[in-house]
């Protein structure tokens, strides 16, 4: 697994924030290749550290970097949004923190075989578990229309979802859409060159779309955050990483839900919902990158910080 290369952002803030400490038990619930978790063993190498991934070679990659520390974690294979079945499982009952890095890996753009990227040909598969699920060629060539410009729009933002819809249901009708470079063509044959953007590529939405979709990410994320906020013991930090509005925009609203303390109308004398406050959010607006690490990880440029500590 030597070949598994991909830079964990935001490094010093994910442990000012997380400020993790030897004998509490931490999860990272999208582990990669171990990054984020080296350096929680780094600062605490005798804290309890369990690792979920949805895939098995960033698990295995995982395994050894972080081989020195064999006796302090606890590998899973399995979705972040599983995490309260897996820490009952394990016997574990409450975290002092977590740590949650979104979306796509560079290890997984960079494999031309996993279908992530639309800078290499290959199979149109997409799936952060090679194991199951439909892939991405599944959804391009049988989802009814209507449901295919939904995620491209909803998932993708994408302004020229239908047209980019259209163009695929063309396409499929003559043969079958297997390849990312086939649905590359169709994108830019849909998107007319004059509206192209200069800063991405005409298919960015398109495959973001897709990616999410195949991997279920929006939902997996809202009940991972909430299982996992329950799970905090008071005074448990929870750090989480996006990359895009989407992401950002559900992180937000829940800290925010679970920040929020009574909702009862002004003019009640005296509150009747008994809602209090179960967060408090340590980070008023998303910590972002600075130019020195950016300069070193592009991947970083887009990536959001947001944390808090349980009540």
């Amino acid at each position: 697994m030597a070949g598994f290369q991909h830079l964990s952002v935001l490094p010093d803030e994910v442990i000012r924030f997380l400020e993790p400490e030897n004998g509490k038990t931490y999860l990272d619930g999208t582990l990669g290749g171990g990054g984020h978790a080296a350096l929680i063993f780094e600062n605490a190498p005798e804290a309890l550290l369990i690792g979920i991934d949805r895939d098995r070679s960033a698990l295995a990659a995982a395994g050894e970097r972080l081989a020195a520390h064999r006796d302090h974690i606890l590998l899973l294979h399995g979705d972040f949004a599983d995490v309260a079945g897996h820490l009952s499982t394990l016997g574990i009952a409450a975290l002092d923190g977590f740590i949650l890095d979104l979306g796509v890996s560079s290890h997984q753009l960079d494999t031309r075989e996993r279908g992530f990227s639309f800078q290499q040909d290959a199979p149109l598969d997409m799936r952060m578990d090679c194991s199951s699920g439909e892939t991405a060629a599944d959804l391009v060539n049988t989802l009814p229309e209507a449901e295919l410009e939904r995620i491209l729009l909803e998932y993708g933002e994408e302004r020229w979802a239908k047209r980019i819809t259209a163009f695929i249901v063309k396409e499929r009708a003559e043969s079958l859409i297997t390849t990312t470079f086939r649905l590359v063509d169709i994108i830019k044959g849909a998107v007319p060159k004059a509206k192209w953007d200069e800063r991405i590529h005409p298919a960015t939405r398109t495959f973001q779309a897709l990616r999410i979709a195949v991997n279920t990410e929006l939902d997996s994320l809202e009940q991972g955050m909430r299982a996992a906020l329950d799970l905090l013991k008071p005074g448990g930090r929870g750090v989480i990483i996006s990359f895009h509005s989407l992401e950002d925009r559900i992180v937000k609203h829940i800290f925010r839900e679970y920040a929020e303390g009574c909702t009862c109308p002004r003019q009640l004398p005296v509150c009747v919902c008994g809602r209090e406050p179960r967060v408090k959010i340590l980070t008023g607006r998303p910590v972002t990158a600075a130019q020195t690490e950016t300069d070193y990880n592009p991947r970083a440029r887009s990536a959001k910080l947001r944390a808090v500590e349980k009540l």
